[in-house]
């Protein structure tokens, strides 16, 4: 936007170049005697001073310069072209600085930035000519009357005249420039400044709104240069804060002030940055004034902090509380009696002419009070500028003890040089510049509007030789009787609650509670819950994680004793069993349960049982295989045999006669041993197929519970359904033949022992599955390792010990006598 407002504003003084015979010829109708705008020197300075102020456009049927005048008078700027003259007489009555060399000076009024050129082309012009050089290096006492021009003041005006200045190198002071966009030495090589930048003043407004802790804010700028440079600094600035702009508006003439504060209002904003002119800014608070806007915070940019004008107004208590920023308040020491000798010795007002356009006030009606009383902003930047310029004249004359070597021809780029490397002390302060022409030198002071009336200072920002910054709270009377206002667009969210974006600004949001297993990082991201580790955890609505604790069955928990209790009772009781049935091998009891094939499933529940000692513990690699292989492949094989027993039951009683061929190959081949073989070998196969594509392996449930790690065994169902499916087809296969052998001789029906077993067994794990489904803590695993053993039992408590019980306690039906009566009868009921 700079960019191209310069070249507008450089393309409308070139079209005014046009008109230049005709300004020059102006040059000659202007003969009236010296002015308070001229004084002859051996050097001449320029001046630049806003005196009046054009309000509204102004438009023309041809090509004329505007009668300055004529238009309202601004007693600021009057003060501050005051301040220059001062300045200059000043250093003319010293003797250390420029002796016996006097300064003169050619003043402006500046009013307009587009219809101002006659004083513009009179500076740069010589006995009233301007000529373009011939050759380089060349002329170069043709390029200006003066050595170095004090101004303009404002940004706008310093845009259209400085490319005039530019391209002979002449040095521009500047005592209110304040766009960042004259930092940029290729653009505005000549250009220097006695006040900070707008970046340095955005800078304090910004510390100020962050100390207050407001994020919800509305910035109100001036329609020109300074406001637009000025409201892209403070976008730029805030991008990394908190800050959010909730508002923006451009001040002009044809503002509707109450609808922008509906629209403010509408926005719920209650800190008003104003970063405009000085008769921008006046025009707003009157306007809010009228139209009673209360209770807002408002904060001032250097131009308007401390108006005279505003801050003892009727009503201004109204519009809330007023914060700004200004320059510290410097005394100039003889100023004003300088004022008051001036006013006696000259009156603006006598003279009916000007020498030339532009050179006259119309302001004999102003007492030396007014003129001493007056907004003193900027009353230092003027004075320091003036100074600057003389000391660099004064090191380019070489002057030294008291003399100074005038037969030195003067160029003012050899005042631009010296100025550059300034380096003096004014007041008590260090005059420098760095080398974007910006000062080195200066602070803010931060300032209140009291209940009295007056601007009252507060604290400072100073920013040479380190940033330092202080703001005494406890001066401050806020329009909420003692607490400092608050400006948010949205609550912030209690602790544990994540921001959920509500809108284009950051600072509207919503609250969501972070849920279980997730938290808000206080420190670092408000806007996200993030997942604890798997090893943590955490409750809803919570800002950090906390560590799971860990849990297991051990091998001294009183459980997983009593179950290897158990355990170790079931391998005593398999192995006084077998060694019972080693005795009795040759009665009918053994050969009926089955003869050898009882040791083979004997010895298969013992090692079975060796499955529940690794249910405890920590669980590895290995303690998860060993949970499933022992009773899954001897498991088999007890299955196995029961099949073939129960198929053996019922060949002999039913099928034989039926199927005698197949009851011959039964026999003749050991079909029994054959069947279990095959099912021992296939189920190792189905495992180890298993096993390759999904091996057992610990897991950590952290699903159960939010505050618990389980340590346990994952496995792939789908890995090793085989090998289960192959456990529920033997089991169903039992089932099946034990049914068919239901109604066998008593004494003589293992199918009903089976059966009951069988039904023992499914009972077992269908209530582990129903715990399983329900149940997920540390002691799932219990339950699992009492399934299994409950499994073994079931076989060994109701097939094996009641045969026991026979061999023992009833041998009289132990024998074979009684054995082949049952079948007797059982024949004779069958042929019946």
């Amino acid at each position: 936007i700079l960019n191209d407002e310069t070249m507008k504003h450089f393309l409308a003084s070139l079209c005014l170049l046009g008109s230049l015979r005709c300004l020059l010829h102006a040059l000659n109708q202007c003969t009236v005697p010296a002015s308070e705008f001229q004084l002859q020197g051996d050097y001449l300075i320029g001046g630049l001073f806003d005196i009046h102020h054009v309000s509204a456009p102004v438009y023309h049927d041809r090509p004329e310069a505007i009668d300055c005048s004529s238009k309202p008078i601004i007693l600021s700027s009057y003060r501050r072209f005051q301040l220059m003259r001062f300045s200059v007489e000043e250093i003319n009555n010293s003797t250390n600085l420029l002796p016996n060399v006097s300064l003169g000076y050619e003043i402006f009024d500046h009013c307009s930035d587009t219809l101002n050129f006659p004083g513009i082309l009179n500076l740069i012009s010589v006995n009233g000519l301007i000529q373009p050089w011939g050759e380089p290096h060349k002329n170069l006492s043709k390029v200006s009357k003066v050595t170095a021009v004090v101004g303009p003041f404002s940004s706008t005006d310093t845009l259209t005249v400085a490319p005039l200045f530019m391209m002979n190198l002449i040095p521009i002071v500047s005592y209110g420039a304040a766009s960042s966009a004259f930092s940029e030495k290729a653009k505005y090589p000549s250009f220097l400044r006695t006040v900070h930048s707008n970046k340095d003043i955005i800078e304090v407004i910004v510390n100020i709104i962050r100390h207050f802790n407001w994020y919800w804010v509305a910035f109100i700028k001036s329609d020109n240069d300074f406001g637009i440079n000025g409201l892209e600094l403070f976008i730029n600035m805030i991008k990394e804060t908190e800050i959010c702009l909730a508002y923006t508006k451009g001040l002009n003439g044809d503002t509707n002030y109450s609808q922008m504060f509906k629209q403010i209002e509408a926005q719920r904003v209650q800190i008003i940055v104003v970063f405009a002119t000085k008769m921008d800014a006046e025009a707003l608070i009157e306007t809010a004034i009228q139209l009673n806007v209360t209770n807002k915070v408002w904060i001032a940019g250097d131009t308007w902090s401390l108006s005279k004008k505003l801050h003892k107004k009727e009503g201004i208590k109204n519009i809330g509380t007023v914060l700004g920023v200004s320059q510290p308040v410097v005394t100039i020491p003889g100023f004003s009696d300088f004022i008051y000798s001036s006013r006696r010795q000259m009156h603006c007002g006598n003279s009916g002419e000007q020498e030339f356009c532009n050179q006259v006030c119309n302001c004999s009606n102003l007492s030396p009070k007014d003129v001493i009383s007056m907004d003193p902003s900027f009353s230092f930047p003027v004075y320091s500028a003036v100074y600057a310029v003389a000391n660099a004249l004064h090191n380019v004359l070489q002057c030294r003890a008291g003399k100074c070597n005038t037969n030195i021809t003067v160029y003012p780029y050899m005042v631009l040089e010296e100025l550059r490397k300034s380096n003096f002390t004014l007041l008590n302060q260090s005059i420098q510049f760095d080398e974007n022409g910006d000062p080195k030198f200066g602070s803010y002071s931060i300032v209140f509007w009291n209940h009295s009336g007056d601007v009252q200072e507060i604290g400072f920002y100073k920013f040479y030789p380190s940033v330092q910054s202080f703001i005494n709270n406890s001066q401050i009377q806020w329009y909420t009787n003692g607490e400092v206002p608050t400006s948010l667009c949205s609550t912030e969210c209690p602790a544990g609650y994540a921001k959920k974006p509500d809108g284009i600004h950051k600072c509207c949001f919503n609250c969501e509670i972070c849920p279980n297993g997730t938290y808000v990082n206080i420190t670092e991201d408000l806007y996200k819950c993030i997942y604890c580790k798997e090893t943590e955890w955490s409750a809803e609505g919570s800002t950090s994680c906390n560590l799971r604790v860990v849990e297991y069955v051990p091998f001294k928990d009183s459980g997983a004793i009593l179950i290897m209790v158990g355990a170790w009772v079931l391998v005593g009781l398999t192995l006084a069993t077998s060694v019972l049935f080693a005795i009795n091998y040759n009665t009918p009891v053994v050969r009926s349960a089955g003869g050898p094939m009882c040791f083979l499933i004997l010895g298969c529940i013992s090692l079975c049982s060796l499955s529940v000692f690794f249910y405890f513990d920590k669980p590895t690699v290995s303690f998860c295989i060993l949970r499933f292989l022992p009773f899954i492949l001897f498991y088999t094989v007890c299955l196995a045999c029961f099949v073939v027993r129960s198929f053996q039951i019922v060949c002999i009683f039913k099928i034989a006669a039926k199927f005698p061929k197949l009851h011959s190959w039964w026999m003749k081949y050991h079909g029994q041993w054959l069947i279990i073989t095959v099912a021992f070998v296939t189920q190792a196969l189905l495992f180890l197929i298993g096993y390759s594509r999904d091996p057992a392996k610990p897991y950590n449930d952290t699903l159960w519970s939010p505050d618990k790690i389980i340590l346990g065994c994952d496995i792939n169902l789908k890995a090793f359904s085989g090998s289960v499916f192959l456990l529920l087809s033997l089991c169903s296969l039992c089932f099946i033949f034990s049914y068919m052998g239901k109604d066998l001789p008593k004494n003589y029906n293992e199918a009903k022992a089976i059966t009951f077993c069988l039904l023992l067994l499914i009972l077992t794990w269908i209530i582990f599955a129903t715990e399983y489904m329900l149940y997920h803590g540390k002691y799932i695993q219990t339950f699992n390792a009492l399934a299994v053993l409950s499994s073994l039992y079931s076989f060994l408590l109701w097939y094996f010990l009641p045969k026991c019980y026979i061999i023992i306690v009833q041998p009289h039906k132990n024998t074979q006598q009684y054995f082949q009566g049952l079948i007797q009868n059982y024949t004779k009921t069958i042929s019946q």
